[in-house]
């Protein structure tokens, strides 16, 4: 798989250096407005995770000032589309008008509609369409999964999914909801995704909390509700610009069992019944370079990608959006 990365902001920059150790695709362009950037000079670069910003050798790859020229380029086989959530639409149409299989950065798109017309798209070209919702390819979370999905811990009886960061300094449209969808809608995608991918998509949800995106605050709190689980917790968001760490963590308490974790030191964790404790087995993977290798490998083998299938990113987003409105309503319940 011959791949063009577009966009070399943090997400774009954090591709890079996953596609470093995938098998079976090769960086064959990058698409970039900036010409400093697009000279393979990232060092400029800031995130929530991971170091700063790195310089690349781009001396045997395509650069591109334009998305649309990278998307013409009959040596690219796939794209990899890490721009702001409200290009996700046009660019990933683009793309599949173009015949290329497009990866894209999570959230998949800003509406429910808008992720629709893209999954249309991609099974009307016989192209292969992911959106990059990492956390199903973390070793934390895939070792959680595999955990529950062996049914020895029993039914699950409350669940709880945290993520808090400083609010961006890296990118304005952050700030702009109808750009981002807003900042928690764009962090706690992580988790709402991961709740869904665990245990399916919630018949409703209520959450409350409060937005400021220009002062850099933007939390909440939301419950999924679920027929078969008690409690499902969702929670988190901006807290102040620049200096706040950033976290994600979760507990998962079945009959059997609690699985917790943090990247505060807490590894993930069984607690049984018995008083004893054991430490999950986790994947040495990188989570991002896993999530290109997968992609890579449905691109090569001709299949879709069923761990990660675009309508179930469409739906994670159709539930981020819930809790919003749920937050906007004083916590109502919302249909999802």
């Amino acid at each position: 798989m011959r791949i063009a990365i577009v966009g070399l902001g943090f997400m774009g920059s954090t591709h890079l250096k996953g596609l470093q150790t995938v098998k079976g695709a090769t960086l064959t362009a990058v698409a970039e407005s900036d010409p400093v950037k697009r000279s393979g000079d990232l060092s400029s670069i800031q995130g929530n995770l991971g170091g700063p910003g790195e310089k690349f050798d781009f001396s045997q790859v395509a650069q591109y000032a334009d998305a649309g020229d990278a998307f013409a380029d009959p040596k690219v086989d796939a794209v990899d589309i890490c721009l702001p959530t409200h290009l996700h639409k046009p660019l990933t149409l683009a793309a599949l008008r173009a015949g290329k299989h497009v990866l894209v950065e999570k959230p998949m798109a800003l509406s429910l509609a808008e992720c629709g017309e893209m999954a249309d798209a991609a099974e009307a070209a016989g192209k292969v369409l992911m959106a990059a919702q990492v956390l199903r390819f973390f070793p934390a979370y895939t070792a959680l999964k595999k955990l529950l999905d062996t049914g020895e811990l029993g039914p699950v009886r409350s669940a709880l999914f945290r993520r808090r960061c400083a609010a961006p300094a890296w990118g304005q449209w952050l700030k702009q909801a109808d750009k981002s969808g807003g900042g928690v809608f764009d962090l706690l995608i992580h988790d709402v995704d991961m709740a869904c991918h665990l245990f399916g998509k919630p018949r409703a949800v209520s959450a409350t909390g409060y937005e400021n995106l220009e002062a850099g605050l933007d939390s909440l709190t939301a419950q999924l509700h679920y027929d078969h689980i008690p409690s499902v917790t969702i929670s988190g968001g901006w807290h102040h610009p620049k200096a706040y760490p950033f976290s994600m963590e979760y507990t998962v308490s079945a009959e059997g069992g609690t699985v917790d974790y943090s990247t505060e030191n807490r590894p993930p964790t069984l607690y049984n019944g018995a008083g004893e404790s054991a430490a999950l087995v986790l994947d040495e993977a990188d989570g991002y370079a896993a999530e290109i290798q997968y992609f890579a490998d449905c691109v090569n083998e001709g299949k879709q990608p069923e761990l990660c299938m675009p309508r179930d990113s469409a739906q994670s987003v159709h539930v981020a959006l819930c809790m919003n409105e749920s937050r906007a309503k004083g916590g109502a319940t919302v249909n999802c």
